[in-house]
């Protein structure tokens, strides 16, 4: 008598092989000085958002800048010569096993729309940081349909790591 195949084998019963840990590296850089910058939590807000977005392995950069800096980024690598709130670079393929990518976060605007919203900093840094990744992650708000998908997709990361939307409470939404 032959041993049972892998196939034949019953592992009805059995507890399955849980699978392996996330494996996340998290660069956190901060060049400014507009919003007191926790980079533990900004590394377990990347790899609870990701992780939800059941990204396995990734290599992220988070860079925290102040309004020049990222008009400067966003003038020479996408030709808007304006600053913004966040700019995401995608550095892994698709067929890449690892996500890699960069987000760079203007706390100096996140500053100044959580004053004029009043909101605590932090949950207006973290909005750009989960807008930055969801970006990272494939999603995209260039028409009305897939704004609406990475808004959803925005509050339900923000909730799985504690965090209201900030702009839910007034019933106002702005495009980070």
């Amino acid at each position: 008598m032959h041993p049972p195949a892998d196939d034949e084998l019953d592992f009805e019963g059995d507890d399955p092989q849980p699978p392996p840990p996330p494996d996340f590296e998290v660069d956190v850089g901060d060049s400014q000085g507009h919003v007191a910058i926790d980079r533990d939590a900004v590394r377990a807000l990347v790899e609870r958002v990701l992780r939800g977005e059941g990204v396995a392995a990734a290599s992220i950069s988070v860079a925290f800048v102040d309004d020049p800096t990222i008009h400067r980024v966003n003038r020479e690598h996408l030709a808007h010569d304006e600053p913004t709130d966040v700019i995401t670079f995608l550095l892994s393929d698709e067929d890449d096993e690892r996500l890699s990518g960069e987000v760079v976060v203007s706390a100096q605007t996140a500053a100044r729309v959580a004053a004029e919203v009043g909101v605590e900093p932090w949950n207006e840094v973290a909005l750009y940081v989960v807008h930055g990744l969801l970006h990272l992650c494939g999603c995209d708000d260039l028409d009305e349909a897939s704004a609406a998908e990475m808004r959803a997709r925005e509050d339900a990361a923000l909730a799985r790591v504690g965090l209201a939307n900030p702009f839910l409470p007034a019933g106002r939404r702005t495009s980070p």
